[in-house]
């Protein structure tokens, strides 16, 4: 039922180190606030920034700044995790958890009524078990802690210790219609009752401001506390959104070999997004988990929920073309050919890549068993552009110029985005995925790892040549499944969904500051569309005219977030 299906990777023995001090000087030697200080704020609710002694720009020298400096913009896109889970009390944010009242966080019941306790965490707290950790065992299914109060928590181990970053902990629900039914038009009160694991997405870690890396970052450069994932659901569906502002289609879906995967919902209404439990299914979330059929595809053929790439690297190879997919599955998409992204920089002939981890070890390690590796545990469906027939077998110069190979992100310095970055040969655009091992995702990631990774990915970027004409947005493709308390905007039916964390870091970022502007993972597109003066992708455009349509503002570009010299 999760997006993400993976075997799990056993969590490194020095997964969780201590907190190194002298991390407060973070990215080459510029002074970062402490843990305690207040953080400048910015672009309140998508309203132009300004500092007193700062004019604001206007819109045509704006654009003039931004094509004026900015040169390079790299996108780092790791994996599912809420703003609460990892920033919640982060100092500045506009809503912090530790303000929150019993109505901002209480959960309610499959039937509409409020829970009286936190059910269990379902099969346990860990993805697998024993993990033995700084010399103590974490046994696996098990639930550490026991009859919790309908509210957020803190994650705590079997002693009540702070639960570490290095574990490797369970992967929880994040699909396309239970994150809607999560939302519950904004309520956010249906997280427990529409997840497979209890009360444990309710859980956040709060010993990050002493123990991440990105805290550290946040601090001296900008953390966006209302970026919100561009799409409802999981990584598959929210990688494709981060490339196209769209849902991928399949035609002919009812008629085809994955009609099966096509959703039942509760209504005839194909944009409904409440999904119809079996009914088989527990009445109430104290009772157990939700149970529903497939929901990969909508009753239109629009594909929401994970399928494979139609080319290679992807779940079964074809024997007789080993560029492909095997053609008669139903979990494997067929290939898109709307605009994304990348042909809208082509058709300028702006240079750019999608760096993926593990790239080109998976081709040539796994080309024969089809396998995915335990590590670096290379995950097919978090490859967007792979789906595209411009960029397929059919294309192969545009194909290798494009779909990169990062190495492997290990540290040894293989890693082959970081040598083009010392290098300064960067594209204008690129965006760049770490390895699976690396990429925080729950289930078969661990959090310290890839705060680790993204932490020196930052390092290597500032030391570029091309660092003083660059912006660099981090940022996770989905919540993951992990609560949180703020209402996404009403965009259109895709999304946006549940609030998730970004930091902006670059020469340019208005630095330790908390920017409030409302962003989704589409703003990232916003932000290269301008720079580059580009045409706007359809996606963009019909989510703006859905929100015109209400009244609302469009999302931001994450230009609030920067600062040009005079």
């Amino acid at each position: 039922m999760n997006d993400d299906t993976n075997d799990s990777v056993p969590p490194s023995p020095d997964n969780d180190l201590p907190a190194d001090t002298s991390r407060r000087r973070f990215l080459g030697g510029v002074a970062v606030l402490g843990a305690g200080a207040t953080l400048a704020a910015c672009g309140n609710r998508g309203d132009e920034p300004g500092k007193p002694d700062e004019r604001p720009l206007s819109a045509a020298e704006l654009d003039k700044a931004l094509q004026a400096h900015v040169k390079t913009v790299v996108v780092i896109y790791a994996e599912n995790r809420s703003f609460n889970n990892l920033f919640g009390d982060f100092p500045g944010v506009e809503r912090p958890l530790s303000a929150l009242k019993p109505a901002d966080y209480q959960q309610r019941d499959r039937d509409g009524s409020l829970l009286p306790a936190l059910p269990p965490a379902w099969g346990g707290v860990l993805q697998t078990g024993p993990q033995t950790l700084d010399g103590v065992t974490y046994p696996t299914a098990v639930q550490f802690q026991e009859n919790l109060p309908n509210a957020p928590f803190a994650l705590k181990g079997p002693n009540a210790e702070d639960l570490p970053l290095g574990l490797v902990t369970r992967d929880l629900w994040h699909v396309f219609y239970q994150n809607q039914m999560q939302i519950n038009g904004g309520k956010n009160d249906g997280f427990v009752a529409w997840a497979d694991s209890g009360g444990l997405t309710m859980g956040h870690y709060a010993q990050s401001r002493y123990s991440l890396r990105l805290w550290d970052v946040a601090r001296e450069f900008v953390l966006c506390d209302n970026f919100f994932q561009g799409a409802f659901g999981g990584s598959f569906l929210n990688h494709q959104y981060l490339i196209s502002a769209t849902a991928p289609f399949y035609p002919h879906a009812a008629e085809s070999v994955a009609k099966g995967q096509i959703a039942s919902l509760q209504s005839e209404d194909p944009a409904d997004p409440r999904l119809k439990p079996l009914e088989q299914s527990p009445a109430s979330a104290m009772t157990g988990p939700p149970q529903f059929g497939p929901s990969a595809l909508t009753p239109d053929g629009y594909a929401v929920n994970t399928l494979a790439p139609p080319y290679w690297p992807t779940w079964i190879r074809d024997p007789e073309r080993p560029a492909y997919s095997r053609p008669d599955l139903p979990n494997v998409l067929v290939p898109q050919t709307h605009e994304h992204i990348g042909d809208k920089l082509s058709k300028r002939n702006i240079d750019w890549a999608w760096y993926a981890g593990a790239w080109q070890a998976t081709l040539d390690q796994y080309k024969d068993s089809g396998g995915i590796p335990k590590i670096p545990n290379f995950q097919y469906h978090h490859q967007p552009f792979n789906y595209f027939r411009q960029q397929g077998p059919e294309n192969p110069e545009e194909r290798a110029r494009r779909l990169r190979d990062a190495g492997l992100g290990d540290e040894s310095g293989s890693n082959r985005f970081f040598a083009d970055a010392e290098a300064g040969k960067l594209p204008a655009v690129s965006f760049y995925k770490p390895q699976g091992n690396l990429n925080m995702h729950a289930g078969y990631a661990d959090v310290a790892s890839g705060d680790r990774h993204i932490a020196r990915a930052l390092k290597v970027l500032q030391e570029s040549p091309q660092w003083k004409n660059m912006v660099v947005i981090v940022t996770v493709d989905e919540n993951g499944g992990w609560w949180d308390h703020v209402a996404p905007p009403k965009g259109d039916r895709w999304g946006p969904g549940s609030r998730v964390p970004a930091l902006v870091v670059s020469p340019f970022a208005r630095k330790g500051t908390v920017d409030h502007t409302v962003y989704d993972t589409a703003s990232i597109l916003r932000l290269i569309t301008r720079v580059f003066r580009l045409e706007k992708l359809d996606g963009l455009r019909q989510r703006d005219e859905a929100m015109a349509a209400r009244g609302q503002k469009p999302l931001g570009d994450l230009t609030a977030a920067l600062r040009f010299p005079a």
